[in-house]
């Protein structure tokens, strides 16, 4: 009975990832248009949007092929499942032994890797300038995401999700220089792989700076809305993440009752808030860099995972 319990809340977190992605994506946009002193729209207005896009024919070029289908369905359901892996509202439970760091960031290189080809597919342009600064991006964000890793898992002993939010929780953790840098990194690579500024501008489809969206231009219909839905669980996904590790207060453990639940549930979405919050500061005080500075970027993002990573080293033989 207790297992049963147990596989229900795991299907709730992966269906409550699914559902506040948009939510949170649509939040951050109302915000941003708040601090500019504008109405905007409603934090609802994503799911209008996903809804409005299913119902639209899908419409494909002559040149399309089978890759270009069947590319949305790989990036959504990648991104799905590595966002439903990690823990948000409780931990420990069924299958928390697969929220590994290494498998998800497997997960999200895959859903990158289908991303670009099918930007190549149909042979555009923009399709091929947008997926070769994707993979530009790429190869610096995930050795930095492997470095934070590599500090975590030198901490911690362990790269599974719910035993470092464990760790975390202990008290014997206290102020690290090297978490602090292991932070850092992670923010960057997360405002880099979401295409967020200042390295990408998610509103605009100018043809000099976009990256995401030149991608995607060629997609309509259903196709369209499942990587749309799959760039705003992206973006959860790194924000449970950031929360998991850091700041794991006020999650449940695997057999609590349903209050324990509730409040896990409620300390979630004060973080998601939280950290929207911060997003939507963040880009409305910065302007975006030029494409040829993002180089620098995730250079100064993998230099402090390694920082990170050594300073470990240091510690441990003093």
């Amino acid at each position: 009975m207790a297992l049963t319990a147990d596989y229900a809340v795991q299907g709730c977190q992966m269906l409550l990832t699914l559902l506040l992605a948009p939510l949170l994506t649509g939040f951050v946009r109302t915000i941003k248009a708040r601090l500019l002193r504008r109405r905007g729209p409603t934090p609802l207005q994503p799911y209008r949007d996903l809804l409005k896009l299913l119902r639209k024919e899908v419409v494909l070029a002559d040149s399309a092929s089978w890759l270009f289908r069947v590319a949305p369905y790989l990036i959504f359901a990648a991104i799905w499942v590595g966002a439903a892996l990690v823990p948000t509202f409780a931990s420990g439970l069924p299958f928390s032994w697969t929220a590994d760091l290494i498998a998800i960031v497997a997960l999200l290189g895959t859903a990158r890797f289908f991303l670009a080809l099918a930007g190549l597919d149909v042979g555009t342009s923009f399709g091929g300038i947008g997926a070769s600064r994707e993979m530009m991006i790429a190869s610096l964000a995930e050795p930095a995401m492997l470095m934070m890793v590599f500090t975590l898992s030198l901490l911690a002993g362990t790269t599974e999700l719910s035993a470092v939010a464990r760790f975390m929780l202990n008290a014997d953790v206290g102020l690290r220089v090297s978490l602090a840098l292991a932070l850092l990194a992670l923010v960057m690579v997360a405002i880099a792989e979401n295409a967020r500024i200042p390295v990408d501008n998610p509103a605009t489809h100018l043809e000099l700076t976009m990256v995401h969206e030149a991608m995607v231009l060629e997609y309509s219909g259903r196709h369209l809305a499942l990587i749309e839905l799959a760039a705003a669980l992206k973006l959860l996904l790194y924000l449970s993440l950031t929360a998991c590790i850091f700041v794991p207060w006020g999650m449940a453990t695997a057999g609590a009752g349903p209050v324990d639940y509730l409040g896990g549930v409620v300390a979630y979405l004060a973080k998601l808030a939280t950290g929207g919050l911060l997003l939507a500061l963040f880009e409305t005080s910065i302007a975006k860099m030029r494409v040829f500075r993002v180089g620098e970027f995730l250079g100064a993002a993998l230099m402090l995972g390694l920082l990170g990573t050594l300073l470990l080293f240091v510690s441990r033989s003093l």
